[in-house]
């Protein structure tokens, strides 16, 4: 392994009984709760997590004052590495980012893995110190965590389920049915870029240009929104279903239409060629490192320069608008000044993106 946390992992001097030292792969008795599983979680899970988390089955915590928000995610990518993340930082950050969609400040991850037998313990040791990494980047403790091993066969080396604990402000109040009509819509960077990343890699596409997952967490983000003053209605992280299936949801959930402006999406090349070459549309292409906000347009650019002042905001754009009309709907003005259904995918274009 080449991070840095994976110095903490020392495979070669285990400590632990046989099986363990001469198996480098993931056994069943690794998932039985008895002592490889102890050694397990001792000499891997713990070093990579950091002296915050529990070796038990859950964890006791103190929380500030507020509401609390709890979300909680399961994540299949595959491939499990590909450009710019691996479904360790992947995890940790999607999970922080559905508690910060709702405005809250998150505080504690609980993680487990679900391996298949057979997988080498230096991946799994690799996606563990992913984990940590990402928790410690983004100031969230990782309290808790479970094992479960399957056989061979049944699983695809390694899957994992988080869940997330946070406080919401006292007067901050973000969800879907606050969109209203008169709303600017602002994302905050580019379109599509996670899901072109992973199918790159299980595609084996090349590109003129590296395209790199833009997996982030957001939540400072949302907290330089929030510290000017943004009256931020709506907040969505446009992850499986893309940007398409994000706005759908809200406008049928707030009954507003949304009238998005087609030349001001900020699709990158790289990605338009991918999508053109693959039959995809980009605005259903996952992305796992930006947002959509809904802003009253008086708030507009009070939230817009908050963004780019971030950097995880420095490209934000308007990209459209709620209006009366069509509620429940969402359509795009084209360049030559037509308009198309910006429809609700059906299924996944890109399976296993996340």
């Amino acid at each position: 392994m080449t991070s840095e946390r994976s110095s903490a992992i020392d495979f070669e001097n285990w400590s632990c009984p046989v099986p363990l030292r001469d198996t480098p792969q993931v056994v069943m008795g690794h998932g039985g709760g008895g002592a490889m599983s102890a050694e397990l979680v001792e000499h891997l899970f713990l070093p990579a997590y950091g002296s915050s988390v529990s070796p038990g089955d859950s964890a006791v915590v103190p929380l500030l004052g507020g509401r609390i928000a709890i979300s909680t995610d399961s994540y299949v990518v595959k491939p499990m590495f590909f450009p710019g993340g691996s479904i360790g930082d992947l995890a940790v950050n999607g999970t922080i980012n559905d508690l910060a969609m709702s405005g809250a400040t998150p505080l504690y991850l609980s993680i487990a893995f679900i391996l298949q037998e057979g997988t080498p313990l230096a991946t799994v040791g690799r996606i563990a110190s992913a984990v940590g990494a990402a928790a410690a980047a983004a100031g969230v403790s990782v309290v808790t965590g479970d094992t479960k091993v399957v056989d061979n066969g049944s699983g695809d080396g390694v899957y994992l389920n988080t869940a997330g604990v946070g406080v919401v402000p006292e007067g901050v109040t973000i969800e879907p049915a606050r969109a209203a009509a008169g709303d600017v819509v602002i994302i905050s960077g580019d379109i599509g870029v996670h899901g072109i990343a992973v199918m790159s890699v299980r595609e084996g596409l090349e590109f003129e240009t590296s395209v790199s997952s833009d997996t982030a967490a957001l939540h400072s983000l949302v907290a330089a929104m929030l510290g000017a003053g943004a009256d931020v209605h709506v907040l969505r992280d446009p992850t499986r279903g893309g940007v398409a299936a994000s706005l759908n949801e809200i406008a049928r959930s707030a009954k507003v239409g949304i009238s998005l402006d087609e030349p001001s999406l900020p699709i990158p090349a790289s990605v338009a060629d991918a999508c053109s070459l693959l039959g995809l549309d980009a605005l259903q292409v996952a992305n796992e490192g930006k947002l959509l906000a809904f802003v009253p347009a008086e708030s507009a650019p009070l939230a817009l320069e908050a963004m780019r002042g971030h950097p995880l905001g420095a490209g934000a754009t308007v990209i459209g608008a709620c209006v009366e009309e069509h509620p429940g709907m969402v359509v795009a003005r084209t360049a030559l000044g037509g308009t198309r259904v910006v429809n609700m995918p059906i299924g996944e274009q890109l399976p296993r993106i996340c």
